[in-house]
């Protein structure tokens, strides 16, 4: 049995050993193609054959999206003693559409109330002085009135005990004398008095009266105030929230939080006409004039493709992000077309087209190097390939034209990177 097992079992040795040693002869083999195969590219995506066709030269612009028609929503402006922050205690959803008179967002009124019933208390007891100052002039005046009349009286009967002094004894006559000199000093005393007062009064009454009207635009101005605490929106469109610094944060407001007045927080968009602002450097500028045509892309949504025309372009510059010594204008672009995912505030790209040509060379721009300044490419011929020297015309961001240099029919390296390896064939 032992024999047996032995015989049968010599087979299978041997067909494992076979094996065992193909691997080994053939492994190291497929090691070196992976190899060749990793280090050099594929035949057919290294080279390009030249052909003559359609070039279309466009210029990239980058920009953001904005709306034509927008209405900024600001914190009031408080008029009179101003108010630390206000607390927000109703706001539309971002996003949502609103139509004209639509409450856009309600502060929070108590403090504004307080502020006009204080006033308002301020004011009426301002009035209330007013009138009671004016009642006691009244007063005051009627009882000058009457001592001014009493003293006219006491002088015609002072003159009067005068006509007597013929027939009345010297004493008598010295005090009648005396007391018509006395009644003469009291009327011309209380007649001067008599104006002073009425001055004085009057003074005083006004004072009061300044305070009153004071009180009132005081009053006035925390009665509108507290109109203010409700925002509502003076056109149709859509709710934009604007990220904001918010105690130590940015980001967007939400019901209960606190903001300054005058700080902009919120806008209210038409989505249906948008447009786009950008910039350009002073070389660009230079090859583009309102009414040109572009088509604007989104970062966002790569799908959406929608026209857009040159509007206006801003005949003043100014200094580049990246230098100074480059300046830059500002271009705005009308978006033809909407979509419900165009809102304000979106990165785009714009590719103006500034016109195409028939039937010319057109090659890649990466198989275009440059050799001291001068643009070349690997033309193959001859069982290898050879730099050439060649003219180059408008460039877009993926395609150059070759105005001189190259012939329909003639094979290129698709990469002018890197030199062709000895004994690559085109």
């Amino acid at each position: 049995m032992r024999a047996e097992s032995i015989v049968h079992s010599k087979p299978k040795v041997l067909f494992f050993g076979f094996l065992a040693l193909l691997i080994l002869v053939l492994l190291p083999r497929l090691f070196v193609h992976l190899r060749q195969a990793q280090a050099s590219p594929n035949h057919d995506e290294s080279i390009y054959r030249i052909e003559k066709k359609k070039f279309s030269h466009t210029l990239r612009l980058t920009g953001t999206t904005m709306a034509a028609r927008s209405f900024a929503v600001l914190a009031p402006r408080l008029e009179g003693a101003q108010v630390g922050s206000m607390v927000i205690t109703r706001l539309a959803p971002a996003g949502s559409p609103v139509k004209k008179d639509d409450v856009l967002v309600e502060f929070d009124p108590q403090a504004q109330m307080k502020d006009y019933l204080d006033k308002k208390a301020t004011y009426d007891n301002l009035v209330g002085q007013v009138a009671q100052k004016q009642a006691e002039e009244d007063i005051a005046h009627a009882k000058d009135d009457t001592g001014m009349q009493q003293a006219e009286d006491e002088l015609k009967r002072a003159q009067l005990e005068l006509q007597r002094n013929e027939i009345v004894s010297r004493i008598d006559a010295e005090k009648n004398q005396e007391a018509a000199d006395e009644a003469q000093a009291t009327l011309k005393q209380l007649k001067e008095t008599y104006q002073l007062k009425r001055a004085a009064a009057a003074a005083g009454i006004r004072i009061l009266e300044i305070q009153r009207d004071r009180a009132m635009e005081a009053m006035r101005y925390a009665q509108n105030n507290a109109s203010k605490m409700i925002v509502r929106s003076p056109m149709a469109g859509v709710v934009v929230y604007n990220t904001i610094w918010l105690g130590g944060r940015m980001g967007t407001v939400q019901q209960g939080d606190q903001v300054r007045p005058g700080l902009p927080f919120m806008a209210v968009v038409d989505p249906s006409q948008m447009e786009v602002r950008v910039e350009l450097n002073q070389v660009d500028l230079l090859r583009v004039h309102p009414g040109m045509h572009a088509k604007m892309h989104l970062d966002a949504y790569p799908g959406i493709e929608l026209g857009a025309t040159l509007e206006d372009l801003s005949p003043l510059g100014h200094n580049g992000q990246f230098t100074d010594t480059i300046r830059v204008f500002g271009a705005r672009f009308s978006v033809q077309g909407t979509d419900q995912r165009l809102l304000p505030d979106l990165s785009a790209a714009l590719d103006v087209d500034l016109g195409s040509q028939e039937n010319i060379i057109v090659v890649p721009w990466q198989s275009v190097g440059l050799d001291s300044g001068k643009p070349f490419v690997w033309v193959g011929g001859s069982g290898s390939f050879e730099k050439r020297t060649v003219k180059t015309g408008p460039r877009s961001d993926t395609e150059v034209v070759i105005l001189s240099g190259l012939q329909e029919g003639d094979i290129i390296r698709a990469s002018a990177a890197e030199e062709p390896a000895s004994g690559e064939r085109p």
